[in-house]
């Protein structure tokens, strides 16, 4: 679900269609059908700060460029793998996260231009999700099952990631990047009992600033509010909402 545009809010979901809510009437009167399988993620290309163009992604590789004005397909474009979870634009450039591997493709030709392979021994995990950090050319990922994160380099894809070991981590959930610092959601124990954590990452030092603990279950979701607030929400053995302040 996204802001394209202020009286415009896209919902993707999982019958393939993505739903147009009018913020103003409150009612859902248009719909975007080109997609056949679970809408996963939406995202937004601004030109001087001004919402250009929307693409949208679904489960079986494809990736559609949307005129924002119009509601027109521009593009479509179909990855050479299934399994498309998320995608993050940088650079006129469009990072696509598949359970096997991270495609990073061009957005004017969609043309393959690198490739991050999945590099763990275990089979049965797959790429969960992902962060760039542009300026200091890192792109940030976990598994699925997995404590660790891994930072690539992104000039030298073919060297071995660097793994920051989250402590007593069951598995990572999600995570979101705040100012210079990376927030992951977890499923966790904190004093021999399960709970929901978060762990604060210095993306400098690689290294776990503070770990919070105020959930009774696994964060499933975070949410930066200007830089300045995090909020994070939790599952529906508790179903809570935190706000914490990001320093």
């Amino acid at each position: 679900m996204i802001m394209v545009e202020q009286s415009q809010v896209w919902i993707g979901s999982q019958d393939s269609i993505i739903y147009i809510i009018n913020t103003h009437s409150m009612s859902c009167n248009k719909q975007l059908n080109d997609h056949r399988s679970d809408v996963t993620d939406i995202i937004v290309e601004k030109k001087n700060g001004i919402p250009s163009e929307a693409y949208s992604s679904s489960l079986d590789g494809t990736v559609i460029a949307w005129n924002i004005s119009t509601l027109k397909v521009n593009s479509v474009f179909q990855l050479p793998c299934q399994n498309l979870t998320s995608i993050k634009l940088h650079n006129d450039q469009l990072w696509c996260c598949t359970g096997s591997c991270i495609l990073v493709v061009s957005t004017h030709e969609f043309q393959l231009q690198m490739k991050i392979e999945h590099h763990l021994k275990d089979v049965c995990s797959y790429f969960l999700c992902f962060q760039l950090f542009p300026e200091r050319d890192e792109v940030w990922a976990s598994y699925s099952g997995s404590s660790d994160l891994y930072v690539w380099n992104t000039k030298d894809f073919s060297s071995t990631p660097q793994k920051i070991h989250l402590q007593d981590c069951s598995e990572i959930t999600c995570m979101i990047r705040v100012k210079n610092q990376v927030w992951v959601g977890s499923s966790g124990r904190s004093q021999g009992k399960s709970k929901g954590k978060i762990y604060v990452v210095s993306a400098e030092k690689k290294t776990v600033e503070k770990e919070l603990v105020g959930h009774g279950d696994t964060v499933k979701a975070l949410c930066s509010a200007e830089d300045r607030y995090v909020l994070s929400g939790s599952g529906k053995e508790e179903g809570k909402i935190a706000i914490w302040k990001a320093e």
